[in-house]
């Protein structure tokens, strides 16, 4: 077994001429994509709106409902079955939106983990280059 196979170097790509058969990027290699703050200034800003709407919409409903009944179990159970439905809208937002943010920070934490493997096996296949062969040799059955 040779030091470069142990190596496991590979000949050096042949620069294309055409731009369609350019090597494609090892997804280790890619570099990791921040989400845009805009994104989350919008998700901010849409949940504020969201919030707002959902008070003044239960103003609205209160108002109606005082005007229109005049015992108070009638009001509770008419502004009760609005918040209900209010409230789980509002909640199913934003548990979407803390799940799309906590998506997006595993999917950094799993590129950046990747790229420091591969960057580890390279580092290891280096070493395993400049040893002797019997001793490269070695190492790779303890592997």
């Amino acid at each position: 077994m040779t030091q470069a196979t142990l190596a496991g170097v590979a000949p050096a790509p042949v620069p294309a001429q055409n731009p369609a058969q350019a090597p494609v990027q090892e997804p280790a290699q890619a570099p990791i994509q921040e989400p845009a703050p805009s994104v989350d200034m919008a998700r901010i800003r849409y949940g504020a709106w969201l919030i707002v709407a959902a008070f003044a919409l239960l103003g609205i409903v209160f108002g109606i409902a005082v005007s229109q009944f005049g015992t108070a179990s009638d009001v509770t159970a008419v502004v009760g079955s609005v918040t209900t439905v209010v409230g789980t809208i509002i909640g199913a937002y934003f548990g979407v939106q803390a799940g799309a943010a906590g998506k997006e920070a595993a999917e950094a934490g799993r590129a950046k983990a990747e790229a420091g493997r591969a960057q580890a096996e390279n580092a290891a296949r280096v070493a395993l280059a400049h040893l002797e062969p019997a001793a490269a040799t070695e190492v790779m059955r303890l592997l």
